[in-house]
């Protein structure tokens, strides 16, 4: 009898060495995460949302924009197919973090891979794409990363939702936070001028429609309007560019 050379692939699952490497890259992360996610817990908590159905969202969504957003949608009563729409569509941008990340993670198992892309979030990706170009870093390390990143903003939500139900705070104070997050969000997105035109349009539309619409459809509406309308203009720029160099 042969046996076959090609055994079954097999990783060290997170070794001391990884959570150690992990824990320290990711105390940057985790100090943002303890206020930030405080915060939205409360949120949650004004929300009508248990510590319990707190704890569960973070574990199961882990978006803090996108949980912010449900909290501020169950608040304003939207349906539950519009927060679930708005949710896939502000998340969709892990689709291409975590494509940018697949290099570095051809050896790595599937159950590994759902487990990781589950936990990417913006400044995990951020962390491990330094990380990864730096050589030394390796898939374990990263989901070391990612998993005490979670673990921090699960505490830090629960913590909110249990600290919401004791003391009452002023709503103007969780809705600054909130609005003060969106807008560190939409400013780390201007990497060019297309993508401020991008926030311009959306921003006229969203509140050109708000006048208009008595639910939260328009602020989807307004971002698929402006991203495809700006798709198109950077193709046509992009287009004329081309044809210029090209005469040259």
């Amino acid at each position: 009898m042969v046996q076959n050379t090609k055994s079954k692939k097999t990783i060290k699952f997170l070794s001391r060495c990884d959570l150690l490497e992990g824990s320290k890259a990711s105390i940057p992360i985790c100090l943002g995460y303890i206020p930030l996610g405080i915060a939205c817990g409360i949120l949650c908590q004004k929300a009508g949302l248990s510590a319990l159905q707190i704890g569960t969202l973070s574990l199961f969504v882990y978006a803090g924009s996108g949980q912010f957003i449900t909290a501020s949608l169950l608040i304003a009563s939207a349906s539950m197919s519009a927060i679930i729409f708005t949710t896939f569509i502000l998340n969709l941008r892990h689709m291409l973090m975590s494509s940018t990340l697949s290099p570095y993670f051809t050896k790595s198992s599937h159950r590994f891979l759902m487990l990781f892309s589950h936990e990417i979030t913006d400044e995990t990706f951020a962390i491990n794409l330094l990380k990864f170009k730096e050589k030394s870093w390796t898939p374990n390390r990263a989901m070391s990363l990612n998993i005490i990143s979670h673990i921090t903003w699960i505490l830090s939500t629960i913590l909110g939702g249990v600290t919401g139900s004791i003391f009452n705070f002023n709503d103007i104070i969780i809705n600054f936070v909130l609005i003060s997050m969106f807008i560190c969000l939409l400013c780390l997105q201007f990497k060019g001028a297309i993508y401020v035109l991008c926030a311009l349009i959306s921003g006229i539309i969203a509140v050109s429609l708000s006048l208009i619409m008595n639910n939260t459809l328009y602020i989807i509406i307004a971002s698929l309007l402006a991203a495809t309308a700006c798709y198109f203009i950077e193709k046509f720029i992009n287009e004329r560019k081309s044809l210029h160099n090209g005469v040259k």
